[in-house]
């Protein structure tokens, strides 16, 4: 009984890591928004660096 325990702990475990990097590898519209966000926001960091010299 022990030994059935713990290899469906294991296949547990390697079934939940497999889907959360199939998961992590697809890049939604969430992920690409905040990409764009990111980009605007050191844009507009590099401007006011810019115009403090």
């Amino acid at each position: 009984m022990k030994t059935f325990v713990k290899r469906t702990v294991i296949l547990g475990a390697i079934a939940s890591l497999m889907m959360a990097i199939v998961a992590c590898s697809q890049e939604g519209t969430g992920e690409k928004a905040g990409k764009e966000v990111d980009k605007a926001v050191d844009t507009f960091k590099e401007k006011v660096h810019e115009a403090t010299k």
